[in-house]
């Protein structure tokens, strides 16, 4: 007999609607698919490693890695590349590698006042890079992605002959995007344009005969800090603040090793935080924004430079920062000032490991850092980040969009190999 307490709480009504679905149970395929991302992940991660190693370090049998070896062989997403000795009794083991030709991805990123190409194989490693400057303001975006596919199509034919299939391309705009649109680009003059599918278009027609590339859209300072994150190197932060300063500034946040996109995906919005309630007005309809005192045009106008001067005039801004010249160095300490105020304030709400300088701050920090950091002193509350903290830092030069977006798509075929493999016929 069970007797209930009279003090004891009335059971919790079980919730409204049909209960929720767990999902489909996993089947002998969806393992094996699963089993088969893991053991191509653990040769990616270490680079170089054993069928033995593998299986140690995921926890399978040496058998079942065998079999998924044999089948990431054959689809041409490992090599082997000689033996390892260990100093033991035994056979030498085999080495494998991710595959340096076969599948790779596409990032594109179009700015403000440049294009840039990178294909990527599955190591991660460029494999072509393409750099363009083209002023896209006020350009219709189907006429920029018509001369963006033209630069992408380029990249395509350099990768195929060097045995690479591209099986995606990941776009990265300045702006918010969502749902495969950019919902609103101020500085390119873009709002709620469907950048997925007019690119895929603009990119179909100049490949008749080819399968249609699957084409995906992020943010570029989502793209740039993921590339910070994945291929700066050993020591690299994995919580950290990633600003990258161009025509635009941008933002992103990495916290645990993971992007933080929002609730809508438009997190990291950092260059529209006001810096000055009655600053000028800037192009998203605010007043003060930090691209306002931060941006590229901002920098080169209160430097006595034009504005428009686009990578040129980024060069003569540090090339007269180094030679002592007064306007550069007010522009730049103006800048730092601004930027540590509203830098502050983020480290004060997200705690994050560090700030990372991308974009045209990573080669103007040496006159940056000091004032930002000066800022940041006095008014983060944690006392973590004292001038020559080191926590503020330039990006490493892994880090840009194009080689965040390639990495994307990269990752993807990493998580499920045999999705990728039926998708894409052998290069042509």
């Amino acid at each position: 007999m069970t007797i209930s307490s009279p003090a004891s709480p009335p059971a919790s009504p079980p919730p409204a609607g049909p209960p929720r679905s767990l999902g489909a149970k996993a089947d002998k395929d969806t393992v094996r698919r699963h089993n088969l991302s893991l053991v191509l992940r653990a040769v990616h991660d270490e680079g170089e490693i054993t069928r033995a190693k593998v299986a140690a370090r995921v926890g399978l049998t040496r058998a079942a890695v065998s079999s998924l070896v044999e089948q990431l062989l054959e689809g041409g997403f490992l090599a082997e590349s000689g033996k390892t000795f260990s100093g033991q009794a035994g056979r030498p083991g085999t080495v494998l590698q991710v595959a340096r030709t076969g599948a790779a991805g596409l990032g594109v990123e179009i700015n403000i006042d440049y294009v840039a190409v990178c294909v990527a194989d599955l190591a991660g490693t460029d494999r072509v890079r393409l750099t363009e400057h083209l002023d896209n303001r006020g350009t219709p975006p189907a006429d920029v992605f018509h001369r963006v596919a033209r630069i992408a199509q380029r990249a395509l034919e350099s990768a195929r002959e060097q045995q690479l299939r591209v099986v995606g391309v990941q776009l990265g705009l300045p702006g918010l995007v969502s749902g495969g649109t950019v919902r609103q680009a101020p500085n390119l003059g873009w709002s709620r344009v469907a950048v997925e599918g007019l690119f895929a278009q603009a990119l179909a027609a100049l490949r008749p005969g080819h399968p249609v590339l699957p084409v995906s859209a992020d943010n570029e300072a989502n793209l740039a800090a993921l590339a910070e994150l994945w291929c700066a190197g050993p020591g690299a932060a994995r919580s950290f603040l990633y600003l990258t300063g161009e025509v635009g500034v941008g933002g992103a946040l990495v916290l645990d090793g993971r992007l933080l996109r929002g609730a809508h995906g438009f997190a990291g919005e950092i260059g529209h935080v006001v810096a000055h309630a009655e600053g000028p007005p800037c192009r998203c309809g605010a007043r003060g924004c930090l691209e306002q005192y931060a941006g590229q045009l901002a920098l080169l106008r209160n430097a006595g430079l034009d504005e428009n001067a686009g990578v040129p005039g980024v060069a003569e801004l540090e090339r007269r920062a180094a030679a002592g010249d007064a306007a550069a160095l007010g522009a730049l300490r103006t800048a730092g000032e601004k930027l540590g105020l509203v830098l502050s304030g983020a480290v004060n709400l997200l705690d994050p490991e560090a700030v990372v300088l991308g974009g045209i701050y990573r080669g103007l920090a040496p006159w940056l850092v000091p004032a930002v950091d000066a800022e940041l002193a006095v008014r983060v509350v944690s006392g973590l980040w004292p001038a020559g903290s080191g926590r503020l830092r330039p990006s490493s030069l892994a880090g840009d969009a194009a080689r965040g977006a390639a990495a994307l798509v990269v990752r993807d075929v990493l998580a499920d190999p045999v999705a990728y493999g039926e998708r894409v016929s052998p290069p042509r």
